[in-house]
């Protein structure tokens, strides 16, 4: 029988090889002790692959970490639902294949690198921010999603990187009951 080709093309292989290998190193080295040659060897290709595909060590860093947090649309989820609607929805990205792992990447990184703590910022100023109270003033929204970052990091550090056991034990649901309230007060 003859084998199925790939109909995708290698430069999108090599691409994608590069992204996970260099998602894969990142997590396990973090951003200062990865290398182009470490990424490189993991992906099973010459380094300048890297470097021609992303330009540097920091255009990797980026686009391994880019995402869209594809927040929903608060003002469709009832008002006194929002902060559990925030809380799933966070730990849809951070548990599921929409995170690609990049979030915890960024979240090991930011407490060491000043690019990767200006990343997160980025993120949640960009996307979380705007989608916290449409209307209020902007420095209510920027305090407020501060506050609501606390919690959904926190969680993030204590579940995904250090993987406390009680947190890590607890449910989807537990979560959702225990730190949607929080999230939700911040919420207004």
């Amino acid at each position: 029988m003859p084998k199925t080709q790939d109909r995708t093309p290698k430069s999108e292989r090599t691409r994608a090889a590069i992204l996970d290998a260099a998602r894969a190193t990142f997590a396990e080295l973090g951003y200062d002790r990865a290398t182009v040659r470490d990424i490189a060897a993991r992906a099973s290709i010459d380094p300048a692959m890297v470097i021609r595909y992303f330009g540097s060590k920091d255009g990797l860093f980026a686009r391994a970490t880019a995402f869209d947090l594809k927040l929903p649309d608060l003002s469709r989820v009832s008002p006194g639902r929002r902060g559990q609607a925030l809380v799933a929805h966070f730990l849809d990205v951070w548990e599921g294949d929409a995170g690609g792992g990049g979030m915890t990447i960024l979240l090991r990184a930011a407490a060491t690198d000043p690019e990767a703590a200006d990343r997160m910022r980025e993120i949640f100023a960009s996307q979380v921010a705007p989608a916290m109270l449409p209307g209020a003033g902007r420095a209510e929204v920027a305090r407020r999603a501060g506050l609501v970052a606390t919690q959904m990091l926190g969680l993030a550090f204590c579940r995904y990187v250090l993987r406390l056991p009680p947190v890590v034990a607890m449910t989807r649901e537990e979560i959702i009951g225990s730190v949607g309230p929080t999230v939700q007060r911040y919420l207004g």
